[in-house]
């Protein structure tokens, strides 16, 4: 599924919405999380259509990453804190405070690589 999976890592890189809003070093991080995760589930995937479908949730989660790591330093706590029960995100919630953006996009997919694992 070579051919499929650089198709799905181009389609990746080239989506815009997952990067929107957020500064060069927490977008790199995400994209990087993002394609480390395509990769594999390609690898898995029993056809291209089911490693699409796989993609595309990945996609989304990581959208809703990105919007909440926006959020919460925008001090939009409260709606990143709904966005996070919306999409039943279970990692520790930060504290309010001075956590920079790339210190919590890390710890965020930090935690999501020791979840799936």
């Amino acid at each position: 599924m070579a051919a499929a999976s650089d198709s799905l890592l181009r389609n990746i890189v080239r989506d815009e919405g997952l990067t929107r809003g957020l500064g060069d070093v927490e977008a790199r991080m995400l994209v990087e999380w993002v394609i480390d995760w395509a990769e594999l589930l390609a690898e898995t995937a029993r056809n291209e259509s089911d490693s699409q479908s796989m993609v595309n949730r990945l996609c989304r989660r990581a959208k809703a990453i990105g919007r909440f790591v926006q959020l919460w330093n925008g001090r939009s706590y409260g709606a990143a804190s709904q966005l996070a029960a919306a999409e039943q995100f279970t990692w520790p919630m930060p504290t309010r405070g001075n956590v920079t953006p790339p210190d919590l996009m890390e710890h965020i997919l930090n935690w999501e690589r020791e979840k799936r694992r």
